[in-house]
Order: structure tokens, then sequence, then C-alpha cells
């Protein structure tokens, strides 16, 4: 079998992680290419796909809350240190199905996984040079240049610490009209188009921010996606492609 490639991913609470990683994994099953998805966050209630490895098999949020006497919030926290010692006991699992793709939907908080040394943990033992992060702009906080600008930060920061390359999208694009769609998509390309929209709103600390993710070339075209509509499933899939065989098509390479 070639080597899998891990897919992981990472928004903030709300970005829709969760629906974006079922309508990929609905668009590579209409491609007909292998793949599972894997289920990082032990909090999940209920999840509109099936996980083919889930870490709800070795926790789950309420147990931990019953078994070390915390709330909800330290209780997810003691996940994600938790998750890190089972990377292990997940790879293995990961192994026993013959598939390209691994989907990770993380934790809905993420700075459960980029922050905490569990995240760093999971991408070493599935391996490095095969992972890469989808990463889910909010549409809503994106709507103003200081919203959008903090989420460059956020993940130019996912990009420090888990050291993977990063495609960003702008996720749920269809609450958005096209005007909103298209004006965050021209701040992501053409940054001096948000610098002016940053000073109209007096944001001197965004302006700031803004000058030091410019000089170090942090800004990326972002993808609008729904998985709604699956609008922009292909140009995650070509994102793909482009990074680990230089846009020659899965289909032909696991053909």
């Amino acid at each position: 079998m070639e080597e899998q490639i891990f897919i992981y991913f990472i928004g903030t609470a709300g970005s829709g992680k969760t629906h974006l990683t079922k309508a990929f994994s609905d668009y590579l099953n209409f491609k007909k290419i292998g793949h599972i998805i894997v289920n990082l966050d032990p909090g999940a209630e209920e999840l509109p796909y099936d996980p083919d490895v889930d870490v709800r098999e070795w926790f789950t949020l309420e147990g931990i809350m019953e078994k070390y006497k915390v709330g909800p919030n330290g209780a997810q926290i003691i996940g994600a240190d938790l998750v890190g010692t089972i990377a292990n006991d997940i790879k293995d699992d990961i192994e026993l199905y013959n598939a390209e793709f691994v989907l990770v939907d993380t934790p809905g908080q993420m700075e459960l996984f980029t922050l905490r040394s569990s995240g760093e943990i999971i991408v070493d033992c599935f391996g490095r040079r095969n992972g890469i992060m989808v990463y889910l702009f909010d549409p809503i906080v994106s709507k103003t240049a200081s919203g959008f600008i903090s989420l460059v930060f956020m993940a130019s920061s996912a990009v420090f610490r888990l050291n993977l390359p990063q495609i960003q999208v702008l996720a749920k694009a269809d609450v958005l009209s096209d005007d909103e769609v298209e004006r965050i998509v021209r701040w992501s390309s053409s940054p001096e188009e948000l610098y002016d929209n940053l000073a109209i709103e007096s944001k001197s600390l965004s302006l700031e921010l803004f000058l030091m993710l410019k000089d170090l070339g942090l800004f990326r075209p972002l993808i609008p996606v729904s998985a709604m509509t699956g609008q922009g499933m292909d140009d995650i899939y070509d994102g793909i492609q482009e990074v680990f065989y230089g846009g020659e098509d899965l289909e032909k390479v696991y053909g």
C-alpha cells in the first residue's frame, strides 16, 4: 500500500470542521478514493459520519468528568492530553485499513489540538512528512478586516506549532453573500486591500499585526467551501495533490 496521507481539519469552535470532514469524505467516495475518518474529539455527542477510528472507544468527556471529578472545561483539557498517550494505539487501528487518505477530525476548540503537546505527539506519530492541515476560516468572523487578520494570525500559529503544510478555506461560504465572499477572498490574495480596510476601521494594533504577517509571507489565497453544497471540494483535493504529487491526480497515482 502507498503511504497514507493524513489530512487534519482544524479551526475555531463552530467553524464547521466536522461537517467539512463529512463533506470531503462524501467527495472522496464519489471519486472512489479510499479513505477513513478518525474522530479525535472525546466530547463529540452526535457526528454526521460514522468514524472508522474513534477516540471515544478509549475515553469520553463524560467518563473523564466522572473519573477525575472535574467540570467540562477541565475534562476537555485532560482529554486533549490523554489523546497523546494513546497515539500509538490510534495509529495501530488506522493501519488496519487500506486507505490512501486519513481524514482527522480534531477537537472542537482548536487550541486543544494546536497548543497542547498532544497535537504535536499525534502529528509526529502519524507522520509529519505525510500530513497536511485544512484550516477553516469562520465566515462571520472573516467579514470584518480586523476579524480576518485575527484568523490569519491563528492559522499561522497552527503552522508554527504543527509544522505542516496548510490549505486555508473560507468555511460555510453559503451563509455569506457573493459580494462578501468575493471581498474576503480578495483580502487573502491582495493584502493591500485588507490594509486599506483595517485603516478605515482604525485598528492600529491590527495594522501592526498585518505588517508582521505580510512581511513573513503568511497570506495565501482562501478557498471558499461549503459542506452543504459541496463547493470547494475539488479545490481542496487539488491543493493536496499539489503538495504531495506536484499536481498529478491521485486517481492516476493509485490507479
